[in-house]
């Protein structure tokens, strides 16, 4: 059998560096995600709190709604650090009508109401603005309540302050809607062109054709899952409000990526990645004002909720913000240009955490050596695998990943 291997140029060889970094990016992001089995419990689980506030005999609650909000609902939830259980984040929306109580009062009758079910009794603990059920081991349910928003034309919503005062400004169904939006935009490649020419070295290589069409997960979700993945792992033993919040990173993520998608033609996935993280700093807002810096992160989709506003009162999140964006830039900057297995695995796992990293590579290393046996791996550029033509029916070749989904 012919062995021959094709010599790559030096942007070849980048170009599968970078592919081959997807691939196991992707993993990750498999790996520390829900899954299917959690996913369903707590769609079960908000459900069944769902069915027990409509079924209560005040009318107030008759017209209620419960719907699932944050990363459950966006599809970027990560499996938290230290074992901490998933944070599922649910509004329970009353009518106009429930206005008249006052954030206070409605908190109370709604915690009074999940405190009548006996099963949810043990489990139910009061937050600032939520009530929050904690199925240990699980996950936990925060339920906040909401009114409409008269002033927002986007159909928004309003839900108590801290302190339980009054109402703050809000619209996560808006938020989801425009998200995904984003989400469905697809870059322009010039990729296909480029792995066609290094298929064309060799006549009897396959390259998996570059998808045309999203997967179950997308390249906008895949990323923000990344950075918060690295966030985690970069503020793991500092302190936790220094931890740039979720929904700083899924608005910049989301902006700067429908911006580069808008703007720009890449050579690959990889490359997407890279000027998203790049292009997330443009789209905060400051201003000076007596002196004092002023952040603004607005939600888009409702006058009066600004992300950052917590930046305006400790200034030390800010800039923590600024120097974790540095090092995940870096981080990502690096990946393109390493070589070498030892290198690649100290360089991910340093950023997303060394266990998941060593079982991603453990796996994708397992792939490959029982396509080796089947004779279907020709090359492995660090993870990009090239399969043979030549080779017996009953062989598999290795499967690849894209931020498209697995094809």
């Amino acid at each position: 059998m012919n062995t021959h291997v094709p010599v790559l140029v030096p942007s070849d060889r980048k170009l599968l560096r970078k592919n081959g970094a997807v691939g196991v990016l992707e993993r990750l992001c498999e790996l520390i995600e829900p899954t299917d089995t959690q996913k369903d419990t707590a769609k079960d689980r908000y459900e069944a709190v769902g069915r027990w506030l409509a079924d209560a005999p005040q009318y107030l609650f008759s017209a209620a709604r419960i719907s699932p909000q944050g990363s459950f609902a966006l599809g970027t939830a990560i499996k938290p650090l230290r074992g901490l259980e998933y944070d599922v984040d649910l509004l329970c929306r009353f009518t106009a009508f429930a206005s008249r109580l006052g954030p206070a009062q409605l908190k109370q009758t709604l915690g009074n109401r999940v405190w009548d079910n006996e099963a949810y009794r043990p489990i139910l603990h009061e937050m600032p603005r939520c009530w929050r059920l904690n199925f240990a081991g699980e996950f936990h349910l925060d339920i906040t309540p909401s009114i409409p928003n008269p002033n927002c034309r986007n159909g928004g919503e309003l839900v108590p302050d801290k302190k339980l005062r009054t109402w703050k400004a809000t619209n996560p169904s808006g938020y989801l809607a425009l998200f995904e939006k984003r989400a469905a935009l697809l870059p322009r490649m010039r990729m296909q062109k480029a792995m066609e020419s290094l298929a064309a070295m060799d006549s009897r290589a396959i390259v998996d054709p570059f998808p045309d069409h999203t997967g179950f997960k997308g390249i906008l979700r895949r990323i923000v899952q990344l950075l918060k993945r690295h966030r985690d792992i970069y503020f793991e033993n500092a302190d936790e409000s220094l931890r740039p919040i979720s929904v700083i990173l899924t608005t910049l993520a989301a902006r700067a990526y429908e911006f580069c998608i808008g703007h720009f033609v890449f050579d690959s996935e990889f490359d997407v990645l890279l000027e998203v993280v790049r292009a997330m700093p443009y789209f905060i807002e400051n201003c000076t004002v007596n002196s004092i810096p002023q952040w603004r992160i607005d939600n888009e989709t409702t006058e009066g909720e600004n992300f950052a506003e917590k930046w305006n009162v400790h200034s030390e999140r800010a800039a923590s913000f600024f120097e974790w964006h540095r090092h995940v830039l870096t981080d990502v900057e690096q990946l393109a240009d390493l070589e070498g297995s030892d290198r690649i695995t100290k360089s991910l796992s340093q950023a997303f955490g060394s266990q998941p990293i060593t079982q991603v590579i453990a796996a994708m290393a397992e792939e490959v050596n029982a396509g080796r046996k089947d004779q279907t791996v020709a090359v492995m550029p660090l993870v990009g695998v090239v399969t043979g033509r030549s080779v017996p029916q009953r062989a598999t070749s290795v499967r690849s990943n894209t931020f498209f989904g697995r094809k």
